[in-house]
């Protein structure tokens, strides 16, 4: 299992990017995990699943969806002092 936090920069609000992120995942399958705004205007992510498949979701968040612009795509150390929302097994959503 392989569990990675990112954030992506660029015009990533207002687009649709969460639910491209959301539909992706449901897509790809067998991942866990959440998308929600950040207050400095980007998206964080945060999934679970086997490295193959949160790859393909990370490969599909560098290009977004149709309206967006990806500037930047930065890997996070996961904070675990109870800050980000948990993961629920089987579950990804945009919240």
């Amino acid at each position: 299992m392989k569990e990675v936090y990112f954030k992506i920069k660029g015009r990533v609000q207002g687009v649709g990017f969460r639910r491209f992120v959301v539909r992706n995942a449901r897509e790809i399958g067998f991942l866990s995990g959440w998308v929600r705004n950040a207050e400095d205007g980007s998206v964080e992510v945060l999934v679970r699943g086997n490295e193959e498949d949160v790859d393909r979701l990370i490969l599909a968040c560098h290009k977004g969806p149709l309206w967006s612009r990806v500037d930047e795509v930065l890997f996070l150390a996961r904070v675990t002092n109870g800050f980000l929302p948990l993961i629920t097994d089987g579950v990804f959503e945009s919240i």
